[in-house]
């Protein structure tokens, strides 16, 4: 009998079920571990770690030398100082990771500790009441919605499917131990629009690629031609709320500070390809700044764009720069 190549949805899926085990063990050790050791400690344990994920993830250094490359050009053979900024990048989304962790314990308190926001980004939350909140994977993203709900505010943010489901949920867990509410990516118009009918702020995260098929709009990111999610502006305009652009500023003491970036008036988000892109070069400004805080190793430029796609970027930036 001849037996059949297995398809390469099954490998995938059968590599899935191998890996899930292993992840469930690394997070249920991750929350044993992690929560219970002083910051300092959390600190070492996460660079340590990311010294490890740095010397076996072959695809992930590639990855984070091409989109370092597309932010300073170059080319060749990684030189020392591109990989001093990759081996930051991976220590910061170490150290993030691990963030996550360590609040699963006594949250509150943590993150009282280890976080603060400036006076402009208070008082503008304070005035505003509701807002569509924007960052990146850049500092200590998992802290804004933290030191946001500290303030008093309820806000909702997206998180998207990590592994397993089993792992998915053991994070989502560890993400509401302080309280805020966190929702999964896919299908989470919906709840994001309930939010907002309740008078709740959006917490969103717009660094990645979303399919235009899926909310996004073709932008230029860094340069180049990516989709990004269009959903600030559309919940911007459709309940009249600000937006505002904002990221975790890591301190020298191990702490962590919101700053604001830039904000925006309802009005200007009914224009939402221009929305769009106002706010994916706030955050592009913050990158190109600080490299070495943000995770690069993304495949940020899998969506190919049509012609067409490519025609009407074109047109919406000459008719913006006229």
């Amino acid at each position: 009998m001849r037996l059949r190549a297995p398809t390469v949805f099954e490998v995938k899926r059968f590599k899935r079920k191998l890996r899930s085990p292993l992840e469930w063990l690394g997070i249920r050790l991750g929350m044993l571990i992690f929560a219970n050791i002083s910051h300092r400690r959390l600190f070492r344990l996460c660079d340590a770690l990311s010294c490890v994920l740095y010397a076996f993830d072959a695809r992930g250094k590639k990855r984070a030398l091409e989109n370092l490359r597309q932010i300073f050009g170059g080319s060749g053979p990684m030189t020392r100082r591109e990989e001093i900024i990759i081996r930051g990048s991976y220590r910061n989304m170490a150290r993030t990771v691990g963030h996550v962790f360590w609040t699963s314990k006594l949250a509150r308190e943590r993150v009282a500790e280890v976080g603060e926001m400036s006076d402009v980004c208070r008082e503008w939350l304070q005035r505003e009441k509701q807002a569509v909140t924007v960052s990146g994977h850049i500092g200590c993203w998992e802290i804004l919605a933290q030191l946001v709900h500290l303030e008093g505010l309820e806000m909702i943010s997206v998180a998207k499917r990590i592994g397993s489901e089993n792992t998915t949920a053991m994070l989502m867990a560890s993400r509401r131990s302080i309280g805020e509410e966190i929702v999964a990516a896919d299908g989470a118009f919906k709840s994001l629009f309930s939010a907002m009918k309740q008078g709740k702020s959006l917490g969103l995260l717009v660094d990645q690629p979303v399919p235009a098929n899926k909310g996004g709009v073709w932008v230029r990111f860094l340069g180049r031609p990516m989709p990004v999610s269009a959903a600030p502006a559309f919940f911007s305009a459709k309940f009249k709320a600000p937006i505002v652009t904002a990221w975790s500023r890591p301190l020298k003491d191990g702490r962590y500070r919101c700053e604001l970036i830039n904000t925006y008036r309802p009005e200007e988000a009914r224009d939402v390809w221009a929305m769009t892109q106002r706010c994916t070069r706030d955050l592009e400004g913050v990158i190109r700044r600080h490299p070495s805080l943000w995770v690069m190793n993304y495949n940020l430029y899998s969506n190919i764009p049509a012609e067409e796609d490519l025609d009407t970027l074109a047109e919406r930036e000459a008719a913006h720069r006229s």
